[in-house]
């Protein structure tokens, strides 16, 4: 580890070892940078090479390291720490009775957040939360207040905080980093593939053989996936099935649609050849009514092609079937005489993920989280959730075009 960060022959602190997705962390300016990462991908060392780097940045400006408990805190950050400085020809001190390390540029304060009560009495301005993921979250959110809290350091501006952390499902990172994501914020992920040359022989075939496939997009390669049940769709990948797709004038929109009274749903598609992609959706209208008024405002001077749910042709939300209110509003009405079985629709989805389905995760941002989020209960997709509505919608459109016998235009 001494030879990750040394001071080259021009007395300049060189990072040229990190990897370049841990290089690009640590020089991070946003005002909340993250990692996510499997095991020993090398996410803490960024970590503390970051608080390194902050600290030498603004000498007498303190810093806080947050880690779940206090035993990480002696047994792996402080030695760590402490070697690392050593590399630079650094001479620190350990005080254990405050849990702090002292150095010639300034204080970097230990804290756990298991005992947030401890997370109290001093200033910093710049935060280190590593493994956030992995922390209760009844004192995680007490914690997390009180590190905010904390970070209030006058002299610096801004305050930064950041976090690495394995993913443990969809938890702290991924709806702070991926779900609400802004210009401020900034998610590097890293693979422990990425770090082998830096680990024991036959590692990652342990991990192989601990975890099950899932679990190992997790734990390996530093994936957001659900861990409690099971993914449905799971080969919808955020960043390998995303697409930048925008509609163009004038082209034929191809939309899926679920019937629910004041929840309806739509996911709008454009092809490209044989290649569908979802680019824009629609949520939570009233009824078909509404619906059709979303449709023909947001989309005046397209052709629209609607891919329903078959069982609207029996029920009606306003007098008329929903599927002959679709017809009266001039679009063309595709669906099979019954919906699918739900095991083929599922499976049509992530066949055409794994091939040529993509999605505009930035305009479809429910479709997409739902995609991600929901799992299996009972040996079925959760309908408790309400992810499955939206799912449905761009289902249905998915499956008619990949088996139906419709000819496309």
């Amino acid at each position: 580890m001494s030879d990750i960060i040394y001071i080259d022959d021009k007395g300049s602190l060189n990072l040229s070892r990190l990897r370049p997705d841990q290089k690009a962390f640590v020089k991070s300016t946003k005002l909340h940078s993250g990692i996510v990462g499997g095991y020993q991908s090398g996410k803490s060392l960024s970590a503390k090479v970051k608080t390194i780097v902050e600290l030498l940045q603004n000498p007498g400006v303190p810093i806080a390291y947050y880690l779940p408990t206090y035993g990480l805190i002696d047994d792996m950050l402080a030695p760590t720490l402490k070697e690392l400085f050593e590399s630079i020809k650094m001479t620190v001190r350990h005080d254990k009775k405050q849990s702090k390390i002292l150095t010639p540029y300034g204080e970097i304060w230990m804290r756990s957040m298991d005992t947030p009560d401890r997370i109290v009495s001093y200033s910093v301005g710049y935060s280190l939360i590593d493994e956030v993921d992995v922390v209760h979250t009844n004192k995680r959110d007490a914690a997390m207040k009180r590190i905010s809290s904390r970070n209030s350091f006058k002299k610096l501006t801004p305050n930064k905080i950041d976090f690495v952390s394995t993913p443990e499902g969809f938890g702290y990172m991924y709806n702070f980093f991926q779900k609400k994501a802004n210009d401020n914020k900034i998610l590097y992920r890293l693979s422990t593939l990425d770090n082998v040359d830096n680990l024991g022989d036959g590692y990652i075939a342990g991990l192989r053989e601990l975890y099950d496939e899932d679990q190992l997009r997790a734990y390996l390669h530093g994936e957001f996936v659900n861990l409690t049940s099971g993914n449905v769709y799971k080969d919808f990948n955020r960043v390998k099935s995303h697409t930048s797709r925008e509609i163009q004038p004038n082209e034929v929109l191809h939309i899926g649609m679920d019937f629910n009274i004041m929840n309806m749903s739509a996911v709008v598609h454009v092809l490209d050849g044989d290649a569908p992609s979802a680019v824009q959706e629609i949520t939570n209208a009233y009824d078909t009514d509404a619906m059709i008024g979303v449709i023909k405002s947001r989309f005046k001077g397209h052709s629209i092609v609607i891919y329903p749910d078959a069982s609207g042709k029996n029920r009606s939300t306003s007098g008329k079937s929903d599927i002959d209110l679709l017809r009266a509003a001039n679009f063309t009405v595709r669906h099979t005489s019954k919906n699918p079985f739900v095991r083929d629709r599922i499976n049509a989805m992530n066949k055409g993920f794994r091939d040529n389905y993509k999605v505009n995760t930035n305009n479809c941002p429910e479709y997409t989280e739902s995609l991600e989020k929901q799992g299996y209960k009972n040996g079925e997709p959760d309908k408790g959730t309400g992810f499955d509505h939206i799912i449905d919608a761009g289902g249905y459109f998915l499956y008619n075009i990949n088996n139906g016998k419709f000819k496309m235009i």
